[in-house]
């Protein structure tokens, strides 16, 4: 039986158990997880380096998610981003493997440096002008898709039942502060960046932040089955080093992993103007000392679990496609010849592909798809870009009921995505170096939140 075919047979067979829905089969909530390695070979290109080595292996990791209805699958990589048709290109060979459609699978990356991005629009515009395979390795990002297909197809083999899920939150102590420093005039007068020197900007106070880190389980008659953690921060302690690695929140993933022995996947929430500034000076030793700050809040999360049982007719899907606003520096012929432009440093000339293909959807109307996973009192929302910390704060705010955890980093396209007030403060979040959208993204983004929280929301 070929793939296609398999993958249609399998859509088939659960949609029968929709029209079932009085079976037992139907009445579980089952789950599966995937994993496997996405650590790229030495010598291809990281986001700002070549790579020389990998100091620990980066990890795709994901989950599936049966219930009634078509599966439901996250995913989170050890990478900076992917965007564009290398966003729609992970959407589709999950939901190829798990016999779903696309607009149920949600990929995210953590967002590390020394880690690589994906972009098979960009890596087009780039080849025609013979720099095919400067912004990353295309063959070995469409390996790494493949090779998370066929541990995702394997998994649903053994799909197992949960019978209750639980929540828990904890205070993150020293890691996270918000970049953007305001001065009295009310504009940006130090960004704070993830390693911060200038001890009078450490000093500063730690500013809007979500301190807590949140987990989800999930549970078997025999135990836990999972973890899905959320904390939101840029994940850099140092980086530009050429050395692949997962950086402290990867490292207080595996932590935890190790201690608990259960698989977790972990999530960057919308950390955009978030990081490690206040607390971490760029000196190598500080890395395990953020991952461990962040496995303490874990532990401690792990702690504060409590449980409750659950049933496929808990699970729920949203998905409301959002048009946001390109910017308006951004200029097709402008792109296109700096694109062409052989004297211009190759990272310009990758940076303008990566804008011209996002300006092109926008142009062509394209839009981005937010989702929400429901799970019983559980919202799962999950957000595009470089989301900044107030979409996050937002989102729990307007269901504060709601046990609301926040995943950015979906499709990397729109840069990052501010407040309309952000773009008339300065500094470096909402520049046009940074942002690829409009002041005017609040207005598009933040109502279409709203919308997919609320209880009558878009299925």
């Amino acid at each position: 039986m070929n793939l296609e075919r398999s993958t249609s047979l399998r859509a088939l067979l659960l949609a029968i158990a929709v029209l079932m829905n009085g079976s037992a089969v139907a009445a579980d909530l089952r789950i599966a997880f995937f994993e496997t390695d996405a650590t790229p070979p030495v010598g291809s290109p990281l986001a700002y380096k070549q790579m020389e080595r990998a100091a620990a292996p980066l990890s795709c990791r994901g989950v599936v998610l049966a219930g009634d209805g078509l599966p439901v699958v996250l995913c989170a990589l050890d990478w900076i981003g992917i965007a564009n048709e290398g966003y729609e290109a992970w959407r589709r060979g999950l939901a190829e493997a798990a016999g779903t459609i696309p607009e149920r699978v949600s990929v995210h990356t953590l967002h590390q440096h020394d880690a690589p991005v994906c972009d098979f629009t960009a890596n087009d515009l780039l080849a025609e002008h013979g720099l095919g395979g400067v912004l990353f390795d295309p063959l070995f990002a469409r390996e790494t898709i493949h090779r998370a297909a066929e541990s995702l197809r394997a998994s649903m083999d053994h799909l197992q039942t949960v019978t209750h899920i639980g929540t828990g939150q904890a205070k993150v102590e020293k890691v996270a502060s918000n970049r953007r420093i305001l001065g009295a005039d009310g504009k940006v007068a130090h960004v704070r960046w993830t390693a911060t020197t200038d001890p009078a900007v450490a000093a500063a106070p730690e500013g809007t932040i979500d301190p807590h880190v949140k987990l989800i389980s999930f549970w078997g008659k025999n135990g836990p089955l999972g973890i899905l953690s959320y904390y939101a921060t840029h994940p850099q302690s140092y980086y530009l080093t050429g050395i692949a690695n997962p950086d402290f929140p990867g490292m207080a993933r595996n932590i935890r992993q190790h201690t608990t022995e259960i698989l977790q996947i972990h999530f960057n929430g919308a950390g955009g103007n978030i990081g490690a500034g206040k607390w971490n000076d760029g000196s190598h030793e500080n890395r395990a000392v953020l991952a461990y700050r962040l496995a303490e809040g874990m532990k401690k999360a792990w702690a504060a679990t409590t449980r409750e049982p659950i049933t496929a007719s808990a699970l729920g899907w949203r998905v409301l496609p959002v048009a946001l606003p390109a910017r308006g520096t951004l200029n097709e012929a402008d792109l296109e010849a700096k694109i062409r432009d052989r004297n211009a440093p190759i990272a310009e000339r990758t940076e303008a592909a990566c804008s011209l293909a996002w300006l092109r959807r926008c142009q062509r109307g394209d839009t981005i798809d937010l989702t929400c996973l429901e799970l019983g009192r559980v919202r799962i929302l999950s957000l595009p870009g470089e989301c900044v910390i107030e979409y996050q704060l937002a989102a729990q705010a307007f269901q504060p009921d709601l046990f609301v955890a926040v995943g950015g980093y979906t499709d990397y396209a729109p840069g990052y995505v501010c407040l309309e007030e952000h773009y008339s403060q300065g500094g470096y979040e909402d520049s046009p170096a940074a942002s690829r959208v409009t002041p005017q993204v609040e207005g598009a983004l933040m109502p279409a939140i709203r919308a997919l929280l609320q209880p009558s929301g878009p299925k």
